[in-house]
């Protein structure tokens, strides 16, 4: 069982990592512990703190989808070594935020091969903002050279490892624009990145070419590739099936409709807050009046911006 605080708990530390200096965060990290969790023989899930990374084991080695904090690389690697002695010959990276490509430096140096989209590159080489609608931009600093993937591709890849084909497809304009989601399609697992915060609002990092539009049409792609046995890794939150990816696609569909209807009626961004008009997901999800705000903002931004 994952532990509530990991589930829920991640965004501020994320949140800091992604712009505190490296000892701040490390000091903020210093007591996560990587948990692992079985999904399938040969796959797994590690929480620590940040996206939740999937792992393919075998006698071909070790692939590694995300790697969370620089400062938690020896933790995620002391858990890869007590499930397997073969080494990390790939990491993958759902897409560019530093909660899931924070350890590409130090995996990279440890001989691992750096894999994302072309986007992900590009925007990991450059100092990048951060907008949370709500709130005050950051600056994170462009990566260095050892951090940034080194194959890159623009529509789909296939790893051929561990008995398995691990086929990573881009769905465009999601939670960015360098979002990949991973099926195993042997271990019948998938893996989603940050299109999926499973039991909590997610982020649509929009100032990276996220939509809520492109996240409800990725998580349908998602969707196509399922069977009712599927298991699925989110990128935050706990271990989930078909049904409740399908759930969160729903509860997704269901509040931009409510608020694109009080959009078309000319309701103001404040006027619609203060109706509340997704305020029993908000609650079903355990999420504060804040958080709440926040995602209305998203969806008004996401609705208006398609109308134009």
């Amino acid at each position: 069982m994952i532990p509530r605080r990991t589930r829920f708990g991640s965004g501020l530390v994320a949140t800091l990592a992604l712009t505190a200096p490296v000892a701040l965060a490390a000091q903020e990290m210093a007591d996560v512990e990587i948990q692992t969790q079985q999904v399938r023989d040969g796959v797994y899930m590690l929480v620590g703190e940040g996206g939740n990374i999937g792992l393919s084991v075998g006698e071909d080695g070790v692939f590694v989808i995300d790697d969370q904090f620089a400062p938690l690389t020896e933790r995620i690697l002391e858990a890869i070594a007590a499930i397997t002695a073969e080494p990390v010959r790939f990491v993958f990276n759902t897409h560019w935020h530093g909660d899931h490509t924070g350890g590409n430096e130090n995996m990279g140096e440890a001989g691992a091969l750096l894999v994302a989209h072309a986007n992900v590159r590009r925007r990991m080489s450059v100092d990048q903002v951060l907008e949370r609608i709500g709130r005050d931009p950051s600056t994170t600093p462009a990566s260095p050279e050892s951090a940034l993937p080194v194959v890159t591709f623009t529509e789909d890849v296939s790893f051929h490892i561990n008995g398995d084909r691990l086929h990573a497809f881009h769905v465009a304009n999601a939670h960015t624009d360098g979002d990949a989601i991973v099926h195993f399609e042997r271990a019948n697992v998938v893996h989603m990145g940050d299109t999926f915060f499973q039991g909590r609002f997610p982020f649509i990092d929009t100032a990276s070419g996220g939509s809520i539009d492109g996240l409800i049409a990725a998580v349908g792609e998602a969707l196509a590739v399922m069977d009712p046995d599927t298991r699925v890794i989110p990128g935050h939150g706990s271990l989930s099936g078909r049904d409740d990816l399908r759930a969160y696609r729903d509860a997704l569909v269901a509040m931009r409709s409510s608020i694109a209807g009080l959009v078309a009626e000319g309701m103001s961004l404040e006027e619609i807050q203060e109706a509340r008009p997704i305020q029993a997901q908000a609650q079903a999800w355990e999420q504060d009046r804040a958080t709440e705000d926040a995602f209305v903002a998203t969806l008004h931004h996401g609705i208006r911006e398609a109308g134009r």
